[in-house]
């Protein structure tokens, strides 16, 4: 227990450091290769930083564990979007500047809706996820050619301002906080899931609750250091990019390695509590005829709203 909590320690540290490292490559190298910064959002931290979801997940299948393949991904996903932006928003108010992302947040609800769907029988069968991988490679597709073929992103200018780091540099500090964050996770959910079951805690709720916090810190601190950089889209495209990677490819491989079986509390507590914060992500974030803008009040609603499904799975009252 004693070696668990100093690799939790140990984990967050390593982890904060890196995050900044990481966000500052990463919008660098969008600047020297004009990438729109949403782009580098979504594709480079959305996918580096659920690795440990990915990793996590296809572990917990092989060795028979579905309550902590399942419980991490949508435990991320509900983590994503109540703790981490409603934590970014206190700390920094986030506007939805981007026009792309306005397309990809129904996207973001009609997969989950997906989600929740297949899961409503209390099983991912390897057809399930096959149709999982096919829709995330489609929808990946889709956004890497929009977003390429609209060029730079209203934040380029932001970037240039901030970024004075050679494409050399730039991108030893890519790769090397990328590494690190992975790492950092993966040590801190060890920790983690060694002191949980110490206690005699069931999987699935190791899975929503400390595995999928611990492997959300990449995305927890991408996104607050994106936000106070003042780089919106990064910081959303983090949180979207994570969230459909979670529920199409982490979910996808997952079930490919071995079907997924579970209880109905999936379907009827935690896949609903997904789909409620994916919509109210698409209210505050569409703004229908303004700018959607997710102010301090909305992430203190949020960050309640995760406190609350917390303590419901802890005490199951």
């Amino acid at each position: 227990m004693l070696l668990a909590g100093l690799a939790v320690v140990l984990g967050l540290v390593v982890l904060v450091w890196s995050a900044d490292r990481f966000v500052e490559g990463a919008a660098a190298t969008a600047q020297h290769f004009s990438v729109p910064p949403l782009l580098i959002g979504m594709v480079v931290i959305g996918f580096g930083t659920s690795a440990p979801e990915m990793v996590v997940s296809a572990i917990s299948a092989a060795q028979g564990n579905p309550g902590i393949a399942l419980g991490n991904a949508y435990g991320s996903n509900i983590a994503n979007i109540a703790l981490i932006l409603g934590v970014t928003a206190l700390i920094s108010p986030v506007l939805v500047g981007s026009s792309i992302l306005r397309k990809e947040l129904p996207i973001l609800l009609g997969i989950t809706l997906l989600a929740a769907y297949q899961v409503w029988d209390g099983q991912i069968t390897r057809l399930d996820a096959i149709v999982l991988l096919v829709v995330f490679f489609l929808v990946m597709g889709w956004m890497i050619w929009s977003s390429l073929k609209k060029g730079a992103d209203a934040t380029v200018d932001a970037l240039e301002q901030n970024n004075n780091l050679t494409l050399k540099l730039a991108i030893m500090w890519l790769v090397i906080g990328l590494l690190l964050l992975v790492a950092s996770s993966r040590l801190l959910v060890w920790g983690a899931v060694e002191i949980a079951q110490g206690f005699g805690i069931s999987d699935l709720i190791i899975g929503l609750t400390i595995v999928a916090i611990g492997t959300s810190l990449p995305e927890l601190a991408s996104s607050v250091a994106a936000a106070r950089k003042g780089e919106h889209d990064m910081a959303l495209g983090n949180i979207l990019g994570s969230n459909l990677f979670n529920t199409l490819a982490v979910v996808g491989i997952a079930g490919v390695i071995h079907p997924l079986g579970f209880g109905p509390e999936v379907f009827s507590r935690d896949a609903m509590v997904m789909l409620f914060l994916t919509l109210a992500l698409f209210v505050l974030g569409y703004g229908y005829k303004k700018q959607g803008y997710i102010n301090r009040y909305a992430g203190a609603a949020l960050v309640t709203c995760y406190f609350a499904y917390t303590l419901y799975l802890v005490t199951g009252i």
